[in-house]
């Protein structure tokens, strides 16, 4: 009788095949140095027993620990999950991460390490002690904590730097945010509008300047002028609401806004309606994210949808290829974004 497939064992496997466990690990790992009369001979018995290998007999070689962790910011991870406003960053870099991780056998979990900590370099010690990560994934703003790359290169960890201006011997991804914030403008432009505010992100993440700088760099393009019409955020509703308070209640106010991700637009459009203003009619609105919150408010937002699962399943690739000692591109790579038009854009009266 056939055993059952969750009871084979790596051991059943090295038996059958007559074999070391440290050979059959080196076959399932894809190791160099393997006869391939003894590849054939493995595969065999892994094929007739109905083997399905481990993460523990993965990790058997010692070269590889097949596992990929994100680290997030704890406290404003934390503070998303409480607020429960829609937010999706953790589920598509998710989606992304653990599709790409199966196709290679690899596993793609998240960590959450508060940067601005004292404690962050043991923190991140015993995370990666605990855990022995083939590779790491940062966001900002640990993407630009220079004691963090630090700490994973002195480790001869691979990993990915999104949304930073330098790698400190990681690789390099953005997803496109100046690029991005010119599409915006464009669309705007193009429709019109001629005093188009921007509500910047927080200055602690390079992301929220490249934005400012392509909505700078469109306006100048078009000749159109940016005095008094940047406004600074910070992310959160409240600094959104500031900044719409200050922008509209100006002696001559903007027909339109960008602001720099969905919560401080969903203050914007909060800060209209108080005021009497209809969206699009007398204003129009811009968001960047693209979470699900802004397709099912009135009027939906027309948003620069960022590409997250795209980013996390390219980062995956590039981890894994670099694992593998395979070539990877030497500029910083980049997932574009993209802009979806919905009802809160319009021409201006």
């Amino acid at each position: 009788m056939a055993r059952r497939r969750q009871s084979v064992t790596i051991k059943h496997v090295a038996a059958d095949a007559g074999v070391s466990l440290q050979t059959v690990s080196r076959v399932i790992n894809n190791e160099p140095n393997v006869r391939p009369e003894m590849q054939r001979r493995v595969q065999a018995s892994i094929d007739k027993l109905g083997y399905v290998p481990s993460l523990a007999a993965q990790r058997m070689s010692g070269s590889r620990s097949y596992l990929v962790l994100a680290l997030n910011d704890r406290d404003r991870t934390i503070a998303d999950w409480r607020e429960r406003q829609g937010t999706d960053w953790i589920d598509q870099m998710l989606l992304g991460g653990m599709l790409k991780g199966a196709e290679y056998g690899y596993r793609f979990m998240f960590e959450l390490v508060d940067t601005h900590s004292d404690h962050v370099e043991r923190e991140l010690k015993a995370t990666i002690a605990a855990l022995q990560p083939d590779g790491v994934i940062l966001t900002p703003p640990h993407s630009e904590n220079p004691l963090i790359a630090e700490l994973l290169a002195a480790e001869g960890i691979e990993f990915v730097c999104i949304g930073a201006n330098e790698a400190h011997g990681g690789i390099i991804m953005t997803m496109d945010d100046e690029h991005a914030a010119v599409l915006a403008t464009a669309h705007l432009a193009d429709l019109g509008h001629r005093r188009i505010a921007m509500i910047a992100g927080s200055p602690e993440y390079s992301l929220s300047n490249w934005r400012v700088s392509g909505w700078q760099a469109e306006m100048a393009r078009r000749g159109l002028a940016t005095d008094a019409l940047l406004a600074q955020g910070d992310f959160s509703y409240e600094s959104g609401e500031a900044a719409a308070r200050s922008l509209l209640g100006s002696a001559t106010p903007p027909t339109a806004i960008i602001a720099s991700n969905d919560r401080m637009a969903l203050a914007c459009a909060a800060v209209a309606r108080e005021l009497g203003l209809d969206v699009p009619r007398d204003l129009s609105l811009i968001s960047f994210d693209n979470t699900p919150v802004v397709r099912f408010v009135d009027p939906p937002l027309t948003a620069v949808d960022q590409p997250v699962s795209a980013t996390a399943s390219r980062a995956m690739e590039l981890i894994i290829a670099r694992k593998r000692g395979e070539p990877i591109p030497d500029q910083p790579v980049v997932v574009e974004a993209e802009l979806v038009v919905r009802q809160s854009t319009a021409p201006p009266k």
